[in-house]
C-alpha cells in the first residue's frame, strides 16, 4: 500500500522559506514521479512542481520558477519542496502526488496523494 506523507507546513512571512517533505513508502518503482500541488480555498488545484525520480529531470510551474526547488532522497525515500521567497499568493494546502510514468502537471493522471500541509504566508 502506498503512503505519501507531507510535513513542514506552517504560518511564515513574505520573503521567508519554508521546506516541506514528503515520505513515501510501499512504492518501489523507480519509473515514478514525484510531485506538488497546491490548492487554495476556492480555486484548483495547481501543479507546482515535479521530479522524476531516477532521472531526476524537473518540470516548475510558471508562478514558482525560480523560487522553488525540488530534491529527492533515495535514502530516504523522501521528496523535498524548498520554497523560498515565499509570497502571501503562495498561501494554500500543498499535497504530495505520485504516479508511474513520465512528469506530467496533470493532477488526474497522478494517483497517490498525501493528506496535504498547509502553508500560509502573511504580509
Amino acid at each position: 500500500q502506498v503512503q505519501l506523507v507531507e510535513s513542514g507546513g506552517g504560518l511564515v512571512q513574505a520573503g521567508a522559506s519554508l521546506r516541506l517533505s514528503c515520505a513515501a513508502s510501499g512504492m518501489p518503482f523507480s519509473s515514478r514521479v514525484m510531485g506538488w500541488f497546491r490548492q487554495a480555498p476556492g480555486k484548483e488545484r495547481e501543479f507546482v512542481i515535479a521530479i522524476s525520480w531516477s532521472a531526476g529531470s524537473t518540470s516548475y510551474g510558471s508562478s514558482v520558477k525560480g523560487r522553488f526547488t525540488i530534491s529527492r532522497d533515495y535514502a530516504k525515500d523522501t521528496v523535498y519542496l524548498q520554497m523560498n521567497e515565499l509570497k502571501p499568493e503562495d498561501t494554500a494546502v500543498y499535497y504530495c502526488a505520485a504516479r508511474i510514468g513520465s512528469v506530467s502537471e496533470n493532477p488526474w493522471d497522478y494517483r497517490y496523494w498525501g493528506q496535504g500541509t498547509q502553508v500560509t504566508v502573511s504580509s
